[in-house]
Formats: structure tokens, C-alpha cells, sequence
């Protein structure tokens, strides 16, 4: 029972955490401290007199914003409170009888790795392929611990449902497509590529005699002093924005396609119920999705887009591992 509820309260940090990322990168806040772990040299973000001119004398040239600052510290406690809890659930696990083991190590080392790609998103200047990293591992890192807690209860599909257990191929590839467009969700945040295209359904423009795809996708940008705003040109931009959009479009349908056979085909309750949240989760969040563009990238619906494909990544993980675990 304690790891159950400890696990519960890691998803939540970890959501927190994804939260206070997408809400300091969206608010421009990613360089607000320039250092790492720490602010300033500080462990909290400098405000007296002698510490603000220890600041200036040891980042000279740099202006301590303090709602900026604030804003990536906060993410870093979550960050840090978040690591300990994840050693505390490897304890737990290791002095468990029938715990699992690997799982709760694998979930160790993949918050390690995020702790040092948090520090280099700061180092290395918000360089698009670490930022989107980064992003990448805080998703990954919900999904496993989700996968984890549904281990440490019973799931069954009562009588088997094998009609809906021969969708879990379909339901594997539909994870897999969705993968992908956080990927390209993430790569177009990074590369502050939101508002590149500004109308509906895909671009203004003769957007289809300027792709640059080469550009648009090379993870090597070239040395800059720093990546914050971006440094591609706005063809290039372009080209992000309309292939998200396009893998939006894929993603929506096959996602409702699933949504909807497991609303309409499953016999079995949970499977029904997931398969509603699932179409409703893709509603909003293709809402959402819409919203960016017409109101051009107001922070809270930037921020709302962000944690919808959190929850659509740990729906489908969760019907994932309903469909393919064994009665």
C-alpha cells in the first residue's frame, strides 16, 4: 500500500514537473538562471544588495530577472523533490518481496539522465535537440512510472475480451505515431516555431514551394552564442510548423480510430472507459491545438497543449498494457 500511494504521489511530481517545464519554456524563462544547479551561484534566486552584486561581478553582462529566475528555480525543486521520491520507490522495491527491480532502476537512471539534461539545457543555451531531450525524458519518465504502478496492482480484463486483445498491434502503432508527434511537437517549441504559420488548415503562403526539410530537421543548428528564440530563418520554421501539423492530423486519426473501436466493439467496461478518454482527451487537445493559432499562442492554452499530450501518452500507455497483458 505505501508504494502504491508513494508511486501516486511521483506521477503527480512528475506531471509538476512536466507542467513547470512547458510553463518556464513558454514564459522564455528557460535562461533565468544562467548557472546550474544552483542561480547566481545561489541556491535560491538572489535578491539582497551583496548578492545581486556578487551576480553581476561573477556573470557580468547578465541582468537577474527575478520572475524569470523564480520560475526555474521552483521547476528545479520539483525536479529535485521528484529524484527523491525516485530513490525512495527503488528502497521500497529492492526490500520488496515481489516488487519489481528493474523497472524502478531503469527509472533511476532515466532521472539522472534528466538531471544532466537539465543542466544542459542551461550550458549549452536552450539548444533545440537537448531542450527537446529533455522533454522527451520527463514524458518517458511518466509513462514508466505509470507502467510500474500498474504493476503493483491487479488489471484484469474480465473474460478475456479477445476480440479487443487482436486491436493491441493497432493500439502499439498508435503509441509509436503519437511518440512521433511529441517529437515534432517538442521540436517545434524548441525551435520557437509556434507561430510560424498563422492560419487554418495548414499555412498562409506559398507554403509548399518553401520547405526546407533538410534544414527544418538537422539536429546541428550551428555554434550560437545562445538558441533562446530561435536562430532558424522563418522558411525553415515554416517547414516544422507544417509537418506538426500534418502529423496532427494523422495522429488524430488514428488515435480516434482506436477511441472509438474500444468505445463501440470492447465488452469490457475499463476498456470502454478508456476508449472515451481517449476521444475526449483528443478532442481537447486538437482544440487546444487549434486555439494556438487563432489566438496566437496565449501561455495557459501553450501551457494546456503541453500537459494534454502527457495524458494522451499515458492513456494510450495504460491501454497499451490493458490490451497487452495476459488474463
Amino acid at each position: 500500500m505505501l508504494l502504491k500511494n508513494v508511486l501516486r504521489l511521483t506521477l503527480v511530481f512528475t506531471l509538476m514537473v512536466i507542467f513547470m517545464g512547458a510553463y518556464t519554456r513558454l514564459s522564455d524563462a528557460g535562461l533565468g538562471c544562467p548557472d546550474w544547479p544552483g542561480c547566481y551561484g545561489h541556491v535560491k534566486v538572489p535578491t539582497a544588495d551583496h548578492e545581486l552584486a556578487r551576480a553581476e561581478s561573477t556573470f557580468p553582462g547578465m541582468t537577474v530577472e527575478p520572475a524569470k529566475a523564480w520560475l526555474e528555480m521552483i521547476h528545479r525543486y520539483i525536479a529535485a523533490s521528484l529524484g527523491l521520491l525516485v530513490i525512495g520507490i527503488l528502497v521500497m522495491c529492492l526490500r520488496g518481496d515481489d516488487t519489481p527491480r528493474r523497472l524502478p532502476l531503469l527509472i533511476l537512471l532515466l532521472i539522472l539522465l534528466q538531471g544532466a539534461l537539465g543542466a544542459w539545457t542551461v550550458t549549452m543555451k536552450l539548444m533545440p535537440v537537448v531542450v527537446m531531450s529533455h522533454l522527451l525524458g520527463g514524458f518517458t519518465l511518466a509513462s514508466l512510472l505509470l507502467l510500474l504502478y500498474l504493476r503493483t496492482r491487479p488489471l484484469r480484463i474480465p473474460g478475456g475480451d479477445s476480440r479487443m486483445r487482436q486491436l493491441a498491434p493497432f493500439a502499439l502503432m498508435c503509441l509509436a505515431i503519437l511518440v512521433l508527434q511529441i517529437l515534432l511537437g517538442g521540436w517545434t517549441s524548441s525551435n520557437y516555431a509556434a507561430l510560424a504559420c498563422t492560419s487554418l488548415p495548414i499555412c498562409e503562403g506559398d507554403w509548399t514551394g518553401n520547405l526546407q526539410l533538410a534544414d527544418a530537421f538537422s539536429p546541428f543548428q550551428g555554434e550560437h552564442p545562445s538558441f533562446e528564440y530561435g536562430v532558424l530563418d522563418y522558411h525553415t520554421r515554416m517547414t516544422i510548423h507544417v509537418v506538426h501539423r500534418f502529423g496532427a492530423m494523422v495522429t488524430a486519426l488514428f488515435l480516434g480510430v482506436l477511441g472509438w473501436r474500444l468505445w463501440r466493439q470492447s465488452r469490457a467496461y475499463l476498456l470502454r472507459q478508456a476508449g472515451v478518454v481517449l476521444m475526449l482527451l483528443l478532442l481537447a487537445q486538437v482544440a487546444l491545438g487549434v486555439s494556438n493559432v487563432v489566438l496566437h499562442l496565449p501561455l495557459a492554452i501553450a501551457v494546456a497543449h503541453n500537459m494534454g499530450a502527457a495524458l494522451l501518452l499515458l492513456t494510450l500507455v495504460f491501454i497499451n498494457y490493458a490490451l497487452w497483458r495476459k488474463a
